[in-house]
């Protein structure tokens, strides 16, 4: 199965505005369209796990610790921790890549940083 995405409410916009002009067939969920804002970073990751997403967010201060705690009781899709560092395009890529080549089982319980 592939992965599908879905973007944290700290997410740059532009970034699935951009994965998805590239590759108009990936699934991914805005946080708006989800109801994201303003919900805590627990709730974010139950959400995305019920709809098995990989959570892509900035927030790499709280989000490392929850997500921690998070999988100790339930099981997550994955998460993405994407540097504002970076330049857009190499996120972008860098979110096609996975997409393209791994496959949504190989992102479970597994939290990772971009670039990887």
């Amino acid at each position: 199965m592939n992965v599908r995405y879905q973007a944290d409410a700290d997410l740059n916009q532009a970034i699935v505005t951009g994965l998805l002009r590239r590759e108009s067939t990936i699934d991914f969920q805005t946080a708006f369209a989800a109801g994201l804002e303003g919900v805590k970073d627990l709730e974010v990751l139950a959400i995305a796990a019920q709809q098995r997403r990989v959570l892509v967010s900035h927030d790499r201060k709280t989000m490392p610790s929850e997500f921690a705690e998070f999988i100790t009781t339930n099981q997550s899709a994955g998460v993405i921790i994407v540097s504002r560092k970076i330049p857009m395009e190499v996120v972008i890529e860098e979110l096609l890549l996975i997409w393209a080549v791994s496959s949504a089982e190989e992102w479970v319980d597994r939290i990772a940083k971009l670039p990887l």
